[in-house]
């Protein structure tokens, strides 16, 4: 579990933004759609900010389900400030249940899918979450998406 949480927070170091604005959002959500497409994948992909959503896109294959759990997953992270498969991996290496103990409740989905977007300098403004895998591959997915959004070049 110990290099599972490294790798995740190596990622949430690497995946920092220098801005992010509603036509930077546009951009990152076409690419994790982009890439979902390519494999074929059926998920609902959304980016928003506390309160707004600021893209959304929804693949053939997708159920009503997915958009209870990526509100759910991305809940998670913005309250959290981190990655959902972070929290998922920090809590069940501490053998914390923190629904069953009444710390999250149902608005809360603790697995994997839901990314950070981190701003230099003013931290986590969105979230950007993927939902109709597996929650690794939800999570694999929205990392990929970023990974190409910043070789693309962020800030365009």
């Amino acid at each position: 579990m110990t290099d599972l949480i490294k790798t995740l927070e190596s990622q949430e170091e690497e995946l920092v933004l220098d801005s992010f604005d509603h036509n930077d959002a546009w951009r990152l959500g076409s690419h994790i759609t982009r890439i979902a497409q390519e494999a074929k994948a059926g998920v609902g992909i959304d980016i928003r900010r506390p309160g707004l959503i600021v893209f959304r896109s929804a693949l053939p294959g997708i159920t009503a389900d997915q958009d209870v759990w990526i509100a759910r997953k991305a809940a998670l992270v913005l309250r959290m400030e981190a990655s959902s498969a972070l929290v998922d991996a920090r809590l069940s290496a501490a053998g914390v249940d923190a629904a069953a103990i009444g710390w999250l409740g149902p608005e809360y989905a603790i697995t994997g899918g839901s990314f950070p977007i981190r701003v230099r300098g003013a931290g986590v403004v969105a979230a950007a979450t993927a939902s109709g895998l597996t929650s690794q591959e939800d999570h694999d997915l929205v990392v990929a998406g970023l990974r190409a959004y910043l070789a693309e070049g962020a800030s365009k």
